[in-house]
């Protein structure tokens, strides 16, 4: 199993309103692709964040098997990070990682 993470760190002010879109629309989303299994959102407390830096999240999406995955990145991920950029684009900055659960 291997685990999409998505980290992005968003201004404070937005923090709200960018975590409301991310439930009720973005991961709903994502999720409609079938690629994913299950998700989780996690909120960054360690090490603290200075107030400048933004409000930090982890989303989690599980994968059974690199081919879905790969498939995510070519059919869905271009579409999908775009409507992220164009609802957040500069207030946002994500990097992404895969993981493999052993």
């Amino acid at each position: 199993m291997l685990l999409y993470n998505v980290t992005v760190s968003v201004d404070q002010r937005l923090a709200a309103d960018w975590l409301n879109w991310m439930k009720a629309e973005h991961i709903p989303d994502v999720m409609a692709t079938g690629m994913f299994t299950m998700h989780r959102i996690c909120r960054l407390v360690q090490p603290q964040p200075q107030p400048e830096e933004g409000v930090t999240f982890a989303i989690q999406y599980y994968c059974d098997s690199q081919e879905q995955l790969n498939r995510y990145f070519s059919e869905f991920a271009p579409a999908l990070q775009q409507a992220h950029a164009a609802k957040f684009g500069q207030h946002t900055a994500a990097f992404r990682t895969v993981l493999e659960i052993v």
